[in-house]
């Protein structure tokens, strides 16, 4: 037995036609439920409904995983400014911010990180010095950052 083009030729096994995957499937490990919200209507919901999406054992490409993951957006931050000393209670605002793992100012961790819901959450402000910060969040999807997002104050007389 041998394998064949359709002109006959013989395929080898060093020429055999095969590439690399660009989207390789994956198993799932273990059962995965979606939920979706119901409510008022007014974005908070009152509940969820869970339901099966994936269950253990189902193979699915890595592109539909991805896709499951969407990145956190920054629509606001509140409030901008907070004493260099740290210890502001920052709201922010935005969308999929229900995996956010971590957020920093400068580069500096954030502390008592707190999701409210997937459009917010709240977060303490670290010692920093004087001047306009990044903010950054880091999430499943990768890190979101607002540029100047939040000033550090200078202390009066200081």
């Amino acid at each position: 037995m041998g394998l064949y083009r359709q002109d006959g030729s013989r395929i080898t096994k060093a020429t055999f036609p095969a590439a690399a995957l660009d989207d390789p499937p994956v198993r799932v490990t273990e059962d995965v439920y979606v939920s979706e919200p119901y409510g008022r209507g007014d974005g908070q919901p009152e509940g969820s409904k869970r339901f099966m999406l994936y269950p253990a054992g189902t193979i699915v490409l890595r592109s539909a995983v991805d896709r499951m993951f969407t990145a956190a957006a920054i629509t606001s931050i509140h409030p901008t400014k907070g004493p260099a000393a740290g210890g502001t209670t920052v709201t922010i605002k935005g969308s999929n911010l229900d995996g956010v793992s971590a957020v920093s100012f400068g580069g500096n961790a954030g502390t008592d990180l707190r999701i409210r819901s997937a459009g917010e959450l709240t977060v303490k402000a670290p010692a920093g010095e004087a001047g306009a910060v990044t903010v950054e969040l880091a999430d499943d999807s990768g890190a979101v950052s607002r540029a100047n997002g939040f000033t550090y104050e200078t202390p009066a007389g200081g």
